[in-house]
């Protein structure tokens, strides 16, 4: 029989979803999740013109969207 280990980010999921609402067009998000190079990109390019900040929005509401380690986030 196999054992599983799942891990999950110390990171919240609630948190994340709402900094991502509020300042993800310049990557909050990706700097309290650990991804500071993605981070900076946003800040930069005010989220991908906001397209990729509504996607990243959509991923952490639906539970894809992963930290710097690639573990989920902890809901």
């Amino acid at each position: 029989m196999a054992n599983y280990v799942t891990s999950t980010s110390d990171k919240s999921k609630k948190t994340a979803l709402l900094l991502c609402v509020f300042l993800g067009w310049i990557g909050i998000h990706y700097f309290y999740v650990g991804r500071i190079g993605m981070g900076i990109l946003y800040l930069f390019t005010f989220g991908f013109c906001g397209i990729g900040w509504i996607v990243d929005i959509i991923k952490i509401a639906m539970g894809s969207f992963r930290d710097n380690v690639g573990a989920p986030l902890r809901e």
